[in-house]
């Protein structure tokens, strides 16, 4: 079955009492036993499963061709479950350019727990390797990065890992399955934060993982039913209909993000692009290798290097609406440095390369003539 075919029907049924081609909200806690301990079908208590999450947690593992799928309450829950893997004098190497949530649980909600972190340019390999030793547990990459859009080259990380006996995970919410698969490539997990492009309304709070071995999806599961962080049965309906859709809409993200970029690059007012689809980013080839498309996320800078240039273009957007999140049909324009990594302390910012002058565009499925139309507005 092909992705376009698996965003509909895979992992999918039709409900069995009625036939109904969606599967219902099955807005209940807890089910009826026939005698203690003896449920009536294979549900008990909706944290441990519930029909609606179940259905979503099947789609998750066909569109990323895993054997087990998660649903959570949100991104970073799902990333607190996979950190539970973990104990006191376990390492994790980290991607240095990371979404300021996943930083910020990192280096201070686990600070005390034991565990080291290491955060490294994964492009420098030498480096990566020198920092492997044996209380290295995890690897953690995002590709293409919030905001920097950097990528990691995943069936060469994936090679190393492999070889060293250590879990790779890697948060494909940027590029989605559509666009990346990194189980295919070498990956053990993959995260996402399903709040973006799965969901992809901008009405649901939501996160995801998606394991190849199914042992290792039983014992995430059994932490994440242990403690609790699962996602309502609403949600779950919610994201399930927008995976239905997100070839649809990544294609138009697709054609928009290139031409803003495009657009965006020629512009006197700007100095630098990030954008993985241009010949002059710096992983334009990995991109290429590892990606059937660039994706909708664009950032760049300003000539001026002047926070108040960024400030005041975002103040003048009509179109584009100045909020956190991404991957939403309609556009979102970010300043990281204020919003969505200001969490990331400054001196660690401006070291991996999130100025004060950056921007961050989630470019939506509107029409292209209309956005095109709002950044030249702004930046008048």
């Amino acid at each position: 079955m092909k992705f376009n075919t698996k965003v509909i029907h895979g992992g999918q049924h039709h409900e069995e009492v009625t036939g109904a081609v969606m599967p219902p909200v099955f807005q209940t806690s807890t089910y009826a036993q026939t005698s203690p301990g003896k449920p009536v079908g294979d549900y008990e208590y909706s944290r441990a499963a519930n029909p609606t999450r179940q259905a979503l947690e099947d789609a998750l593992a066909s569109i990323e061709n895993g054997a087990r799928g998660l649903a959570f309450s949100s991104g970073l829950a799902a990333t607190d479950c996979l950190l539970r893997l973990f104990k006191a004098g376990d390492e994790i190497i980290a991607m240095d350019d990371l979404y300021g949530g996943t930083y910020r649980m990192f280096t201070r909600i686990y600070k005390d727990s034991g565990l080291k972190f290491h955060f490294v340019d994964m492009n420098d390999m030498a480096k990566f390797q020198s920092l492997i030793n044996e209380n290295t547990k995890l690897v953690w990459v995002e590709t293409p990065t919030n905001p920097l859009m950097k990528l990691a080259d995943i069936q060469e990380i994936a090679k190393i890992t492999k070889a060293k006996n250590i879990l790779f995970a890697v948060d494909n919410t940027f590029a989605t399955p559509y666009l990346q698969k990194p189980l295919d490539l070498g990956a053990d997990i993959v995260m996402h934060s399903a709040t973006k492009y799965l969901g992809g309304h901008s009405d649901v709070i939501a996160g995801a993982l998606i394991i190849k071995d199914k042992a290792l999806g039983d014992e995430l599961h059994f932490k994440q039913f242990a403690t609790g962080a699962t996602l309502g049965p609403m949600d779950s309906f919610l994201v399930l209909r927008g995976i239905k859709t997100l070839h649809l809409r990544v294609q138009r993200h697709c054609e928009n993000g290139e031409k803003i970029a495009a657009f965006l690059s020629n512009h006197p007012e700007v100095e630098t692009v990030y954008y993985p689809g241009l010949p002059s980013h710096p992983f334009h080839d990995v991109a290429k290798k590892q990606m059937s498309g660039f994706g909708g996320m664009v950032s760049f800078t300003f000539k001026s290097g002047k926070k108040e240039d960024a400030v005041s273009f975002l103040e003048k957007l009509k179109v584009f609406t100045l909020a956190e999140s991404l991957g939403g049909v309609e556009s979102l324009a970010n300043h990281p440095a204020l919003m969505t990594h200001a969490s990331i302390p400054e001196d660690k910012r401006k070291e991996i390369g999130i100025t004060d002058d950056l921007v961050r565009l989630s470019t939506g499925v509107e029409d292209i003539d209309d956005l095109l139309a709002d950044i030249e507005q702004a930046f008048r």
